[in-house]
């Protein structure tokens, strides 16, 4: 099986207005699912930040297993349904390709008490509000592409400790003990 390598691309505008057309899509078909609006999370939700061009998003939904109907759903909007912490989240991605480097969107369907839910929003918020955050992790990310080349595995384990010591936890399986969240009228700014 071919490998790509991990790349950043620089940071790009047009990020937000991609996830804000996909948003409107998704929210329209899983409204009946849903418990709040569908997040920006990952690399391409801080401006600024260097990424894998891949707009990573995050539904709430009620309930899981309510939410497995839901799949069909997501699938006619053109995602695959994937496999990645089928514990807590239902996964999908597009298009339909076996290569990540390929994929353009991921989405995670899932409760806002999930551990998935609550480390990813409150990292995202993390680098949206602070210059040294977003600067050291880019700098990791960028060594960690160099060091791992095509092994993605690799490369998201070892961002683990950065993102523990900026949640505030000793591991991936603690929930955030810290907080950078932002009223829900205001703006993500690059320097918080």
């Amino acid at each position: 099986m071919k490998h790509a390598p991990v790349t950043l691309s620089p940071y790009d505008p047009q990020w937000a207005a991609l996830f804000e057309q996909e948003r409107v899509s998704l929210e329209a078909a899983l409204a009946q699912w849903l418990v709040g609006p569908v997040e920006h999370i990952g690399s391409t939700s801080v401006p600024g930040l260097a990424a894998k061009p891949i707009i990573d998003m995050m539904a709430p939904v009620r309930s899981l297993s309510e939410a497995a109907a839901a799949v069909e759903v997501v699938t006619a909007l053109g995602y695959r349904n994937g496999v990645h912490r089928p514990e807590e989240a239902h996964y999908f991605f597009k298009p339909e390709t076996d290569n990540w480097w390929e994929r353009t969107h991921q989405l995670h369907l899932t409760e806002p008490a999930s551990l998935l839910w609550r480390r990813r929003v409150v990292f995202r918020d993390a680098l949206r509000r602070r210059v040294d955050y977003r600067s050291r992790y880019e700098q990791l990310k960028r060594d960690l592409a160099h060091a791992h080349g095509t092994d993605l595995m690799a490369y998201a384990r070892d961002k683990d400790d950065f993102v523990n010591e900026v949640l505030g936890v000793r591991d991936k399986t603690q929930a955030p003990t810290v907080s950078y969240s932002r009223k829900p009228w205001q703006s993500p700014t690059p320097d918080g």
